[in-house]
């Protein structure tokens, strides 16, 4: 998958008949995927804010529960903007919808239910670059799309 500028939702689904359910996401292609973990927090009132990356993207999609996660495409990786743009995404299980984020966004990630569990991948191995940055929960002001 070749890098894009802004983050985009890869719509999965599911189909039901008498043997049961078979969810699916026929467009997402998983290629560039190098590693996968799962989120889960501790709360639906805790948040992960803000972790950026200049190079690696990630997908993200949620197994049980719901998911708000807001994006932040970083100016200024050393001193960003503190009233930057925020876009808003909700992810829900059952679905299969993947979020693309591509380098170069902070995310904030909160469950909206209980016991919720967000997957996420990246395209780098776990140390395979230095391409982490974070930023304080209330860093970036609340201009949301």
């Amino acid at each position: 998958m070749d890098r894009v500028a802004e983050p985009v939702l890869i719509e999965g689904g599911h189909y039901t008949d008498a043997r049961g359910t078979l969810t699916y996401n026929n467009t997402f292609d998983a290629a560039p995927v190098r590693r996968i973990y799962f989120v889960e927090n501790a709360s639906p009132e805790t948040v992960r804010a803000w972790q950026a990356h200049q190079t690696e993207q990630r997908w993200f999609t949620a197994i049980t529960g719901s998911f708000t996660i807001k994006l932040v495409k970083i100016d200024h990786w050393e001193s960003p903007a503190r009233d930057l743009k925020q876009l808003s995404f909700t992810l829900t299980a059952g679905d299969f919808t993947v979020l693309h984020v591509p380098g170069g966004y902070a995310s904030s990630i909160q469950a909206t239910q209980p016991h919720s569990t967000l997957m996420a991948m990246g395209d780098y191995l776990m140390g395979a670059i230095q391409d982490e940055y974070r930023f304080a929960p209330d860093y970036f002001l609340t201009v949301i799309n």
